[in-house]
């Protein structure tokens, strides 16, 4: 299979390992070769600086072929159009303001590299009661470059999570929805977008031109939404935005949307994640046992507190320098703990967490500078703050740190006795069973292997929706239910330390750090009660119990159902089993009440993974057992 690039200095690359060592690994062009190569005796076009590349498969050579393009023209167009309308807007080389420009230098380019986004047309436009829009305009200038794909929504993300960055560089509204989605991650005044592809082409000596007009928005989870067909931009001009917008406003994402959203955030999640995992353990040598700590911490530090109370970190902050407090270790470890204490976190919990993260930032080498006078932690964060956080500050009620474990223990050899210990429920799981409990804003939910708190996530999330439905009367009410509910209702144990930092950060990512999550042996440590707060040592009155239990555990986890149905005195439990879950265990444990069911056609989702699963139900009231 031969694949030769004659343009641009990429010449007679004919191995195309050589190809990814030259240093082309993060360019869209790289993702086409791959594509051809997989692909015998097809071609593929990629264009070009207004030329098509052409690349062909085993029988095939590579060739060039000039297309004229019409770019200039179809830009001059637009900005025509704007002007007729005074319309003020800003070249791709214009500072638009300071946040926006900042997002998109931060954000990763339309190649996926670090050279920052530049729109060929930007607008600020206000409606009558002063909301401001972003209008982020893409031009292309060659035929069916209008988007990809050509009918349906539009798609920038390839099956594994991926970025397209083929389609994002080559088709003017994948580009446009690409810039959108930066300043919507990037920035925290802008959260709704109008993103434009604006394509034209010669024909007969005509210029045509065509339009796709999308409206993106951090309540619609970033997923381009179709506005209207339009043959001109004069929807922008001040006489008719008002009217757009509210059409705009109309613009929801149905159930089925959203499900299909948040599986393609949590793909997208997966990837990046992936991708600093194999970087840290390829190029930066970074031990798995450091990695969880590592990302964990450079999360916190990242986040910061709302209202300048703690400032997120910046990479600028972290200058490889050797001092004992001045360091970048030393740098992160105290903006985390001024991180803990802002989230009002119980002094041992606190402490207990930051002496944990000291260990791979202070207390080993990773702070020390390298070669190029940058740190690997330095190295980390930057791909951290561009790749990581944006996900992580959305506003998803998404299990993200169960993913964060997933990926990261990848790299772990885990004993064959632990393995099934260390596997985190799926979020579409955690939530089915949730509702399986019928969890409501009266519920105490508690969990006696929490690990990443995915559980008492979904519970909460569910919680606090009803709440919402009965509690519409008083806004004051309503917020002093949903501070109980996060405070007093839901209790998680679990042993394992990575697990519990993971759980903890994922309940301050809900905005919460009180929730009861503990650091203990729930067999043969915890004793059923609060452990915090007023009312520490009063019995948690749970009612709902929700567990995927250790497997390696007796009776295959069942030791687990029994110490925490014997603690209550209502409510509901269900308990994802393996088939022969009970096995090793005598009578007490077989004559527990369970009934069992599989999935059926009806309890499926509107969208889910294509997985199956068991799952189990048991009700049980004191000494049933």
């Amino acid at each position: 299979m031969l694949v030769s690039l004659c343009m641009q200095g990429i010449v007679g690359y004919k191995d195309t390992n050589k190809f990814w060592k030259k240093g082309y690994q993060n360019s869209w062009i790289y993702g086409h070769i791959i594509s051809t190569i997989q692909s015998t005796n097809k071609s593929v076009d990629i264009p070009l600086n207004g030329k098509n590349l052409i690349i062909t498969g085993r029988n095939g050579s590579g060739k060039m072929k000039t297309t004229k393009s019409v770019e200039e023209r179809v830009e001059d167009c637009g900005k025509r159009w704007l002007d007729s309308y005074k319309c003020e807007y800003y070249t791709k080389t214009a500072s638009i303001n300071t946040e926006i420009d900042m997002a998109l230098k931060n954000a990763p380019s339309k190649q996926g590299g670090t050279g920052g986004n530049y729109p060929d047309i930007r607008l600020l436009l206000k409606t009558k009661n002063n909301k401001t829009y972003p209008v982020l305009i893409e031009v292309k200038g060659t035929k069916n470059k209008l988007q990809f794909p050509k009918i349906g929504t539009i798609d920038n993300m390839k099956d594994k999570g991926e970025p397209n960055y083929a389609a994002i560089n080559s088709c003017a509204v994948n580009g446009a929805v690409h810039y959108a989605q930066a300043v919507i991650a990037h920035t925290k005044s802008y959260k709704e977008v109008i993103a434009i592809g604006l394509n034209g082409y010669e024909e007969a000596g005509e210029l045509k031109t065509e339009l796709g007009v999308y409206y993106v928005s951090a309540e619609n989870y970033s997923l381009p939404k179709e506005v209207e067909t339009y043959s001109d931009l004069s929807f922008l001009a001040p006489k008719n935005f008002d009217d757009f917008i509210k059409e705009v406003e109309n613009l929801k994402l149905t159930k089925a949307e959203k499900e299909k959203r948040i599986w393609d955030i949590e793909l997208q999640m997966e990837w990046s994640l992936r991708q600093l995992n194999e970087s840290m353990h390829h190029d930066l040598n970074i031990a798995v046992s450091a990695r969880v700590q590592l990302i964990t911490g450079m999360i916190m530090a990242g986040l910061g507190v709302p209202g300048g109370i703690v400032t997120p970190l910046e990479v600028s902050e972290l200058k490889g320098q050797a001092g004992q407090q001045s360091h970048d270790g030393a740098i992160i470890i105290n903006k985390v703990k001024d991180f803990l204490t802002e989230r009002k976190l119980p002094q041992e919990k606190k402490e207990m967490i930051a002496n944990d993260l000291s260990r791979v930032f202070v207390f080993s080498n990773l702070w020390k500078p390298q070669e190029n006078d940058e740190s690997k932690l330095k190295t980390v964060y930057i791909k951290v703050k561009k790749e990581i956080l944006p996900i992580f500050t959305s506003r998803y009620h998404l299990d993200f740190t169960g993913k964060l474990f997933n990926v990261l223990n990848e790299w772990v050899d885990v004993p064959d006795g632990g393995r099934n210990d260390v596997v985190l429920t799926p979020r579409y799981v955690t939530e089915m069973m949730a509702k399986l409990a019928k969890v409501d804003c009266n519920s105490y939910v508690w969990d006696y292997a929490a690990g990443s708190g995915g559980f008492l996530i979904s519970a909460m999330k569910l919680m606090i929706e009803d709440a919402k439905r009965y509690i519409h009367h008083s806004p004051e009410e309503l917020q002093k239910k949903i501070l109980n509910i996060k405070i007093k209702q839901l209790l998680g144990i679990e042993k394992l330390p990575d697990m519990y930092l993971l759980a903890v950060l994922n309940m301050i990512l809900m905005e919460d750090g009180s929730t009861s999550i503990l650091h203990k042996n729930s067999l043969t440590e915890y004793e059923g009660k609060y452990e915090q707060g007023e009312d520490k040592e009063k019995d948690f009155p749970a009612n709902v119990f929700l567990l995927n239990p250790p497997y390696s555990a007796d009776g295959k986890g069942f030791v687990f159902v029994k110490k925490a149905l014997s603690r209550m005195t209502s409510g509901r439990a269900v308990i994802l089993i393996q088939e022969n879950a009970g096995a090793a265990y005598s009578k007490p444990i077989r004559s527990l009440r369970v009934s069992t069911w599989r999935t059926s056609s009806e309890a499926k989702p509107e969208y889910r993974p294509p997985s199956m699963c068991l799952r189990s139900e048991s009700r049980t009231t004191k000494n049933k057992l």
